[in-house]
């Protein structure tokens, strides 16, 4: 007899950045999906790289969704409690997910930072690969991951690098060096 592979299901939910997709098989969280132009979009394309069907969330994906709304509200939420299914991501790639997940709301690292942390800040790149094929954005906070001396590099989910820096100014996150004493002044405007 053979036996089924389990169902997954996905629901979008209404954020500030707008509604986002969440999918998942029993309690485990397997993709999310930030928004993309429309919510019809964002359904389409979570369903085709799930497979899964829409479903009513259980009342553990629904307080996953409850606290990455609350995240995107500006609430400095912790998501670590969200179970997620890695199943088809390489080994590397889930200590990256690790990693990433252990940087705070409000807080960034650097691809070498995290690729020295993982053993050798040569895979600052391979580090960056892995987050662009991160299946769950928001739980695992791909956005907070930046390149060296605070330059902000591509971002793979719809709006790209405008889209993380909006979602680093939601968690009220400071980017490179503080600014100095006249740093927020236009630059016509400055003492020299």
């Amino acid at each position: 007899m053979v036996e089924a592979s389990p169902t997954v299901h996905f629901s979008l939910f209404p954020t500030p950045l707008g509604d986002c997709g969440i999918a998942w098989c029993g309690d485990m969280v397997v993709a999310t999906r930030l928004p993309d132009q429309s919510s019809a979009e964002t359904s389409r394309k979570l369903a085709a790289r799930t497979g899964g069907a829409r479903g009513e969330p259980p009342p553990s994906i629904q307080r996953a969704i409850e606290a990455m709304t609350a995240l995107l509200e500006g609430e400095p939420t912790d998501l670590t409690f969200i179970a997620c299914d890695f199943g088809g991501a390489e080994p590397f790639a889930v200590e990256v997910y690790a990693a990433t997940r252990a940087i705070p709301a409000g807080e960034t690292s650097t691809y070498g930072a995290i690729a020295s942390q993982l053993g050798d800040k040569q895979l600052s790149r391979s580090v960056g690969q892995a987050l662009g094929r991160n299946p769950v954005p928001i739980i695992v906070p791909c956005h907070r991951v930046i390149g060296a001396g605070g330059k902000l590099t591509g971002f793979s989910a719809a709006g790209g690098v405008a889209t993380k820096l909006r979602m680093l100014a939601i968690e009220g996150a400071q980017i490179g060096e503080a600014p100095g004493l006249f740093g927020d002044l236009p630059l016509a405007t400055k003492p020299q």
